[in-house]
């Protein structure tokens, strides 16, 4: 998201991020609160694994309506009972708090959707 900044009384205005990217520590801080997330090429990244494929998908449609709410969208891979999710805010350039959001509305929907899935 974005917001407008004035820069002058011509109506001129200049994008600015309305997120920051967060420190290493402050992402490795986040890590401790988010089961299953780490980093990797420099996004939050956890697969998840569900007892099938409707299953799967079920959670993706549940996580969907969060992410849409959020207007922050995950980039994800799905393969039948398994999916893996990268999450960072490209504006800001890496991870942001907005992915430590939408990792635990992630998070949250799990135990869910993973009815009979190992591991």
């Amino acid at each position: 998201m974005f917001t407008k900044a004035q820069t002058s009384g011509l109506g001129a205005c200049t994008i600015v991020p309305m997120t920051k990217k967060l420190s290493e520590a402050e992402i490795h801080a986040a890590l401790q609160e988010l089961s299953g997330w780490t980093v990797a090429k420099g996004k939050l990244h956890r697969e998840y694994k569900f007892a099938d494929f409707i299953h799967a998908f079920g959670f993706m449609t549940s996580a969907a309506l969060a992410a849409e709410a959020m207007g922050h969208h995950p980039e994800w891979f799905n393969v039948y009972n398994r999916l893996t999710v990268d999450l960072a805010t490209h504006d800001a350039g890496g991870i942001t708090a907005k992915d430590l959001e939408l990792a635990g509305k992630l998070d949250a929907l799990y135990p869910k959707a993973a009815v009979g899935a190992e591991g």
